[in-house]
């Protein structure tokens, strides 16, 4: 009998969600305050910065969290920021040469400042780019691109293979994040990956839209290397520059996907460029509030969601400039408000609670990273953290979706606690996309913080999976990071609610508990976190 218990339990989950601990009225409210037009996208260090700190900081007094960041609620997250000016590119095929219009056929960023250029610089394709020594994987080996292009594809070796080459199969792996340092270490003046929505988990449309936007560094007091013209081009263009090198696009991922491939020169292929960038220092800000626990001693755990947004782009149509963000991390946030409004309502646990609102994670988790240097409360001590990211609006769910699954035994609670409120925890479905790289609870995780990133998934109560899984490509193809990311009154937040009731489940039980969550063996993590065992009692 024992050993159906969990069937019984996945059965009782798909069947009968019982309603969420918390309130998608006023998780919908605050979706509604947080992407209005009047908070200009929500871009960091743009206008509509200072309203949604003031909005934030303000729900936070109001709920009795002290104040923990270095001025007041805001912690300083300063930045580095490359604008650019001008952009001039040229691409030359066969003798025929064409200009690449940014935001067109090419997104590009430079992070030179000044003017730069090069003209007529020959073309270097090396597959997917990854460099992995132990698996075999170095496409540079016998290639010089000392002055050159490099191409490569999107995603790693296996993806698309139908089988692990060692990068962990469909999932996307870190490695797939090194090509551009790879390029760069060995002299290439730009670096472009093509651009192919599979193994990217977006459309073209996103990164043209993004194309002007200014790059953001974290500004530690150490310029990092400043590198060439990087960026992607339109998959019908990389295709071009294949077939003038004689090679199939096709045919071409397969053989990359070979540890045996090497970099080819594209005979006949150039490309001219002149940029002008602008740098300039500029400072964001996270809000970070804590619920003081009744044991200053017992460590803590820490919610966190970011709440900016793309903001307010002249380079828009004219009849939409604001990328409101309302899903993108409107939803997050106003989930996050809501977790805190039930924990400042309810009796005091034994650990202190954090909650955290990042800037820029749009720019590359950098809010997250502050503070992962600068934490309010030691990440040694931290038991736990939860990230509120959600990927789209869906109604009252049966399921929710894990991300990055066999990581950590905290799981196992996740289950259990998913199934008290009648929910089953799936495994995500698109492990291509690399969410779990992708969002802000990676830079704590990096430190060795344990948790769990989980959303709500797509077998709904109305319609089913088809249902959801319709509205996840919608939005997805459409709306993500675009302008018609906007509130929509017909929303029901139901799903969002039932996200953040089972992380507020989640997290009071750890909050309240004498264990120390930790992370599998095999995690790289588990290796960070041991160097810190002796602060855990």
């Amino acid at each position: 009998m024992k050993s159906m218990l969990p069937l019984l339990l996945l059965l009782t989950a798909a069947a009968d969600p019982a309603p969420p601990i918390l309130s998608p009225e006023r998780i919908k409210a605050d979706v509604k305050t947080l992407s209005a037009d009047d908070f200009h996208g929500r871009g960091p260090t743009q206008i509509g910065e200072e309203k949604t700190l003031d909005f934030l900081q303000g729900r936070f007094k109001a709920l009795g969290l002290r104040p923990a960041g270095d001025q007041g609620y805001r912690q300083r997250v300063p930045l580095l920021r490359w604008t650019r000016n001008r952009a001039a590119i040229a691409l030359t095929v066969g003798g025929t040469t064409r200009t690449l219009t940014p935001g067109v056929e090419i997104a590009a960023s430079s992070r030179i400042t000044g003017t730069t250029a090069f003209r007529d610089a020959p073309v270097v394709f090396v597959g997917y780019g990854i460099v992995a020594p132990a698996l075999g994987y170095d496409p540079y080996k016998g290639v010089d691109v000392r002055g050159k292009v490099v191409v490569a594809l999107a995603g790693d070796p296996d993806v698309e293979a139908g089988r692990d080459l060692g990068f962990g199969g469909r999932a996307s792996s870190p490695a797939a994040r090194t090509k551009l340092s790879e390029a760069q270490q060995r002299g290439a003046i730009a670096f472009f990956q093509i651009h192919d929505t599979f193994p990217s988990s977006y459309p073209w449309l996103q990164l043209a839209k993004s194309d002007a936007v200014p790059g953001y560094a974290l500004d530690t007091g150490t310029m990092p290397a400043a590198f060439g013209l990087r960026g992607t081009l339109r998959n019908d263009i990389g295709v071009a520059m294949l077939r003038q090198g004689g090679l199939d696009y096709a045919a071409a991922k397969r053989a990359a996907q070979a540890a045996t491939f090497r970099g080819v020169t594209l005979q006949g292929v150039s490309l001219n460029a002149e940029t002008e960038v602008a740098m300039d220092r500029v400072v964001s800000h996270n809000i970070v509030g804590v619920l003081p626990g009744t044991d200053p001693a017992a460590g803590s755990i820490l919610y966190g969601a970011h709440w900016d947004a793309y903001g307010e782009n002249a380079f828009d149509p004219p009849a939409d400039r604001i990328r409101n963000g309302a899903v993108d991390n409107g939803t997050g946030t106003a989930t996050l408000l809501e977790i805190a409004r039930a924990f400042a309502g309810a009796k005091r646990p034994r650990r202190s609670v954090v909650f955290a609102l990042w800037t820029a994670e749009e720019k590359g988790l950098l809010g997250a990273s502050w503070y992962a240097e600068h934490p309010v409360l030691p990440l040694a001590t931290t038991a736990a953290q939860f990230n509120l990211d959600p990927h789209v609006v869906l109604g009252r769910t049966r399921d929710l979706e894990l991300i990055g699954v066999g990581r950590t035994p905290l799981e196992a609670d996740l289950t259990r606690v998913a199934a008290a409120q009648g929910l089953k925890i799936v495994p995500e479905e698109n492990t291509e996309a690399g969410w779990y790289y992708r969002s802000d609870h990676y830079a704590l995780a990096q430190k060795g913080v344990p948790g769990v990133y989980f959303r709500a998934g797509r077998d709904l109560v109305r319609g089913g999976v088809a249902a959801g899984e319709r509205e996840r490509a919608r939005y997805n193809a459409e709306c993500y990071h675009q302008t018609c990311d906007e509130y929509d009154a017909r929303w029901d937040l139901t799903g969002a609610a039932q996200e953040g009731s089972v992380a507020y489940a989640l997290g009071r039980e750890v909050a309240e508990g004498r264990g120390w969550p930790g992370w599998h063996p095999s995690e790289a993590f588990a290796a960070e976190r041991a160097k810190t065992t002796d602060q855990r009692r």
